[in-house]
């Protein structure tokens, strides 16, 4: 089998991403939106991607996206601008084939360029699979919330994991 191609999401890409992540929104407590997206509704988070601190990569295979990682904004406030929040869904049939590795890891080399400190994920429990990739990426907890999200009639908890980004190297000397 040949290896998803991954790259920068386009524009075009955004009714893939669409179905991607509504199957999440309708099946799985991963994510805590309860109604699916529009392309309408979903625009303005693919326009927040400046490919800075905020980025999408997409991993495609025979015209189909297979699954997608970005980084958001952590916080609105400017004293959290050098911390994001990154999130990666993967089509159903792309699960354990390697490609949340590759976008993942295009998504973090993508950071080291930018000034970026340190990276956040959220994943609601439980979720083995997500907390396995991101210990592979150097990912550790830095707190466990009970209960906080309500879908499907019950309480999820979530956990926080927290990576320390390098330096850019344009930085590297100056601190």
């Amino acid at each position: 089998m040949t290896r998803p191609t991954v790259r920068v999401a386009r524009a075009a890409d955004l009714p893939g991403l669409l179905g991607i992540y509504n199957h999440y929104v309708l099946h799985t407590h991963v994510t805590f939106d309860n109604e699916p997206f529009t392309l309408d509704t979903r625009k303005p988070w693919f326009e927040q991607f400046d490919g800075r601190r905020r980025q999408c990569w997409v991993a495609y295979q025979a015209e189909q996206a297979l699954g997608y990682a970005c980084s958001t904004v952590l916080k609105p406030k400017q004293a959290y601008e050098t911390s994001v929040e990154v999130s990666v869904y993967l089509a159903p049939e792309a699960l354990g084939r390697g490609t949340g590795t590759a976008l993942y890891r295009a998504l973090l080399d993508g950071l080291s360029h930018e000034d970026v400190h340190r990276a956040y994920a959220l994943v609601a429990q439980p979720n083995e699979a997500s907390m396995a990739l991101h210990r592979t990426f150097g990912f550790s907890p830095a707190a466990h919330l009970t209960e906080v999200g309500r879908k499907f009639g019950r309480y999820w908890d979530v956990v926080w994991l927290e990576r320390a980004m390098p330096a850019p190297a344009s930085n590297r000397g100056n601190v």
